[in-house]
């Protein structure tokens, strides 16, 4: 590929979208053409970057033409009709929907874990999950060094990672409740606002969501790791952005705090904010609208084994999404 690259945003309005266009210009992306494409309700909005305004087009079959890198947060359904046209085009998709991620023949990838897996690719690089790729950015050092096995963990997740729609739900919830008007349900099944939900994505028979089984089949494909069992519980919180995870790892080999620490605070786009003693910690509001995940309350598991327990916490919108997109996309 050239350095100049005609790069594609598909779903270019969506929340993903506006970020994937933020994170572009602000890394200095070589963008030598940018071409943004929606649905047809949205084409003609008009969006900046690098100080002009660029039109947003239709999706169309025939939209691909001449683009080196397309990437992809538009729905599953979009990625798996378009995605593989993209391909045929000569295109190379980075996608941040469901739809490929467990394709043995499309790589997933959170470049700081697996960057060399993007070698090989047939033209489709998978994005993972979200509360995954932040959770993994500090497993992932930690199982280098002690060897995971199983973990439990249960994740606080913010409103944007539902959507816009979401974001504007929770602040006109939080408006109405504090002005004695009665609270509109639209986007979730309950109030959002002052409350959590321990529902995120659809129920599966077994009684997990899909959300809280993607911790475990991604992160053993990420990892490379077969073996790797995880048992979550996924929870929707009245945060705006940036989402946290509980997490409580068992490992195979003898664990320490101080190494642990070592290893994590010399992990890329890692932060170690770890003293409790100052209030000290990784919190969303620290975390929002910033590259790094961080890492925290990092303690001797008292119920497991080689057990290691700490909070991570990372902006779902870029480490979970469009950062790590943009970053696959620097790599090809």
């Amino acid at each position: 590929m050239s350095r100049n690259l005609h790069v594609a945003i598909v779903g270019a309005t969506g929340a993903v979208g506006v970020e994937m266009l933020k994170v572009l210009e602000r890394r200095k992306f070589p963008v030598s053409k940018l071409t943004l494409l929606a649905s047809a309700r949205s084409a003609g909005k008009r969006l900046p970057f690098l100080g002009e305004e660029v039109e947003v087009q239709e999706l169309r079959e025939d939209s691909f033409a001449g683009i080196d890198v397309a990437l992809f947060s538009a729905g599953g359904s979009i990625s798996k009709h378009y995605g593989p046209i993209a391909v045929q085009a000569g295109a190379v998709v980075v996608d941040n929907s469901s739809a490929f991620r467990m394709d043995e023949h499309v790589p997933l990838v959170v470049p700081e874990v697996n960057g060399a897996d993007i070698a090989l690719s047939r033209g489709i690089i998978a994005n993972p999950n979200c509360t995954t790729a932040i959770t993994l950015m500090a497993l992932w050092p930690l199982h280098q060094a002690f060897g995971v096995k199983r973990l439990f963990a249960a994740s606080y997740q913010a409103v944007s990672g539902t959507g816009a729609q979401a974001i504007e739900e929770l602040r006109q919830q939080v408006e109405a409740l504090a002005s004695g008007r009665p609270v509109i349900k639209a986007v979730y099944p309950h109030q959002i606002a002052f409350n959590v939900l321990p529902h995120v994505d659809s129920f599966l028979e077994s009684g997990y969501t899909r959300e809280e089984m993607k911790m475990q089949n991604e992160g053993r494909r990420i990892m490379h790791h077969p073996g790797l069992k995880a048992s979550v519980t996924c929870v929707r919180v009245p945060v705006y952005r940036a989402h946290s995870v509980a997490v409580n790892a068992e490992f195979e080999r003898p664990v320490s705090v101080e190494k642990a620490r070592e290893v994590l605070a010399a992990a890329p786009g890692l932060k170690l904010v770890d003293d409790p003693a100052n209030c000290l910690y990784p919190m969303p509001l620290d975390c929002a609208e910033q590259d790094d995940c961080q890492v925290g309350r990092i303690r001797l598991d008292c119920a497991l084994e080689n057990g290691l327990a700490f909070w991570v916490a990372g902006d779902q919108l870029l480490k979970g999404a469009a950062l790590n997109a943009v970053q696959i996309a620097e790599r090809i």
